[in-house]
Order: structure tokens, then sequence, then C-alpha cells
């Protein structure tokens, strides 16, 4: 795998992020893919700030349509309610960019495409605020049939820096929800 096919992600100390940030330079798309291969497990996303960056990075390794059954880039909130089946009520009492949206984004898109793994992403990546949210808030989430997770990110950086950390983190909490912390020790 080349060394730019490996991202990074710049964040501050948290169990979570200290997890990823050792990542950097030993995981590649590859293994994670090689990971879903083995473990037999198949995913899906749904995409809102990181806007098919996400998915991208899931469908770079040959032979992904193995465990990548696919996904929905739910910019507005109206797909995020037609396309993935948000309740607008939850849309309209949290906002779009929270953890209870992000949660019923990966929920959601895991039933809809019936797939062991649901991944979801929701965020502001600038250049303005979407109030409450302060530019660089994103959530991201995964459902399983064993779990369902969610972690607050305060990114900074340009637009496309944020959307790229984002992605990166979603890639791993998958990696860590694969056993990917215990095959790095």
């Amino acid at each position: 795998m080349a060394e730019q096919d490996i991202k990074t992600v710049e964040i501050k100390l948290e169990s979570f992020f200290t997890k990823v940030l050792s990542m950097i330079g030993k995981v590649t798309d590859q293994q994670i893919a090689d990971s879903l291969k083995k473990s037999q497990q198949t995913v899906a996303v749904a995409e809102s700030v990181t806007g098919g960056m996400l998915a991208s990075r899931l469908t770079n390794p040959a032979g992904s349509s193995e465990y990548f059954i696919g996904g929905i880039v739910c910019y507005h909130p109206r797909i995020k309610a037609l396309e993935v089946g948000v309740p607008a009520s939850l849309i309209n009492q949290h906002g779009v960019v929270s953890k209870e949206v992000a949660l019923s984004l990966a929920e959601k898109i895991r039933a809809k495409y019936k797939t062991d793994i649901g991944i979801s992403t929701t965020g502001v990546a600038g250049p303005g605020p979407i109030p409450p949210a302060p530019v660089g808030r994103v959530y991201i989430a995964l459902a399983s049939n064993k779990e369902t997770e969610w972690k607050e990110l305060n990114l900074q950086g340009s637009r496309y820096e944020i959307r790229e950390k984002a992605a990166q983190s979603a890639m791993g909490l998958l990696w860590l929800h694969l056993g990917g912390d215990e095959i790095l020790k």
C-alpha cells in the first residue's frame, strides 16, 4: 500500500484518539478490508460531512464488494429522513449535527442494507457553523449486532482537513470495532 493511502489524524489525547493515532503508519485501508473479509462482516455507510470519503476509503482495496454493500451520501436533512429513515422529529429536536442523529443514521443504514455494521458521519466542516454546532464538530457512529457507539470530535483545519479527519476517525472506529487495537499489540 502506498504511503499516500495511509490517512492520518491529528487529534488531542483521549482514549479513542490515542488508539487511532497509534494506527498511523501501521494500519491501511487494505488491513481493514482484510479484517472485514476474514470476519465475514458486511458494512454500509450513511455519510453527511464526509460526502462519500468513507465509502471511497472502504472501496479502495480490490475485492471490496465482499464486505462493502453500499452507502448513502445524505447531506441534506430531507435525505437523512427520506432515504435513510431518520425520524424528522429527531432531526428537529436535536439538529443534524448531534449524537442522536449520528446513532440513528448508523442504525438505520445497517437495517436498510441488512449489513453487520452501519457507520455514519455528520458534522460541520465550515466555513460557517450550524448553530449550535461550531465548525469542526463532528459525530461518528457505528452500529452492529453487538453494540452501538458514537464519538464526538472537535476537529481543526480547513474544510477538506476536517472532512479527511472525520473519515479517518470513522475508519479508526471501525478498526477498533473489528479488534484492531488487539491486533496492533
